[in-house]
């Protein structure tokens, strides 16, 4: 297996690239998450998690 992937030119930048990446994406996960303002967060914390309204049942339709 390791002959094969010595005759793979320049395997070691495809690890490079993928630390480069991994290290981009987080830092701007990191830098949008503690950009957020307080209020914001609070009003999204105050969000409901399921809805409190009952919902249309098919096998119990509604009497007319």
């Amino acid at each position: 297996m390791s002959q094969i992937i010595d005759k793979l030119g320049g395997i070691e930048t495809f690890g490079i690239v993928s630390i480069c990446l991994f290290v981009a994406v987080f830092t701007a996960s990191m830098v949008l998450a503690f950009c957020l303002k307080k209020p914001f967060l609070k009003s999204m914390g105050a969000l409901p998690l399921e809805d409190d309204r009952p919902k249309n049942n098919i096998t119990n339709p509604p009497s007319l």
